[in-house]
Order: structure tokens, then sequence, then C-alpha cells
């Protein structure tokens, strides 16, 4: 129970402490960021068409949870990557991306899930250039699809005419052959009559 006392508790209290401390120092970091919103936002519109084809680059380039966490930042998810979150924002610190150094700063310091604020606003600013890339993206395919359709249509048209000029075709064969029939069936039958007739037609004689 003395060892306890004298060594254990105090170590434990020593991380309580520790994490204590560590979040409020975050927590104060993230207000800070907080403060500067609003020339954040007004620098990144300055820069924005500048920013755009380098934003792309490094998000191309960075692994499939990062781009999950650019479209949907998530507590729990910059925490379990919070090694690549870091990475990634470094990338963007080389670009002077606006409040990136500052997240940055904070998010190696204090670990991602616990500046989640910060990190998220940049994820935020980050993804409005991935969705403007892909929504043209998506327009270009559609009006492919919209071609293809009627060339579709259009050959399945053909196809149901041609389908019903061979059945009409059959048709007149089979009408043509059933008079052909008629014809040789009634020349059959008028033969022997023609016979009888020349021989009731020759004289008896004596």
């Amino acid at each position: 129970m003395g060892y306890w006392k004298s060594k254990v508790l105090p170590k434990i209290k020593k991380v309580f402490e520790k994490n204590g401390t560590k979040k409020a120092a975050a927590a104060e970091a993230s207000k800070s960021f907080d403060d500067s919103k609003e020339e954040i936002n007004k620098e990144f519109e300055e820069k924005k068409t500048e920013l755009q084809p380098k934003v792309l680059e490094i998000y191309v380039a960075s692994s499939a949870e990062i781009k999950g966490l650019v479209k949907e930042p998530k507590e729990e998810g910059l925490k379990k990557n919070s090694t690549a979150v870091n990475i990634f924002l470094e990338e963007l610190v080389k670009i002077e991306f606006p409040g990136s150094k500052a997240a940055s700063e904070a998010s190696s310091k204090y670990g991602a899930g616990f500046v989640s604020g910060p990190v998220s606003f940049i994820f935020e600013k980050v993804s409005t250039f991935i969705i403007t890339e892909e929504k043209p993206a998506e327009a270009e395919t559609k009006p492919e699809e919209a071609e293809a359709k009627p060339a579709e249509e259009e050959g399945g048209t053909s196809s149901k005419v041609e389908k019903e000029i061979d059945v009409v075709v059959e048709e007149e064969k089979k009408k043509e052959a059933a008079g052909e029939e008629k014809t040789e069936s009634a020349a059959a039958t008028a033969e022997p009559a023609a016979t009888a007739a020349k021989e009731d037609d020759q004289p008896i004689k004596a």
C-alpha cells in the first residue's frame, strides 16, 4: 500500500495533470485560431485562384483516409489519423495556405483530436476546391450518357422496323406459295375434264 501511494499514485496524477494542461492549452490555441478566422477568410478569397492547382495536387497525392476527412472532418477520424493529418497540414503550409500554419503548429503540439476545430476549418476550406473540381467532371459524363441513349433508342427502333419488314415478307411468301398450290390443284382437276370432253365429241363408229 505504501508503494502504491508513494510511487504509482503520483505518476497517475501527473498523467491526468498533463492531459488537463494539454487540453487547456489546446483549447486556448483553438480560441486564438477562431479569433483570426475573419482574417483567414479574407486572405483565402484573395488567393483562391492561385491556390486551387496547388491544393488539388496535394489532395490527389494524399491517402484515402485524408481524402475522406477533407470531405467530412470528424474528431474521431482526426484523432485516429493524427500523423497523416499533420503531414497534410505541413504540405499546405508549404504553399502558404491561409491559416494552415497555426493549425499545423497546434495539431503537431497537441494532436489533431485536441484541436479539431482549427483542423476542420482548414479541411473545409480545402474541400471547396475538391467539390468545385468534381462537379465539372460529373457534368462531362452526363452529355455522353445522353448521346448514347438516343443512339441506343435509334438502334432499337431500326431493329424493330427490320423485324416488321421480315414478318411482312414472310407473309407474302406464304401467300404466293398458297396461290401456286391452288393453281396447280385447279390445273390438275381441269386436265381430266378436258380429256373426257374430247372423248364425248368423237363420232361413234358403226
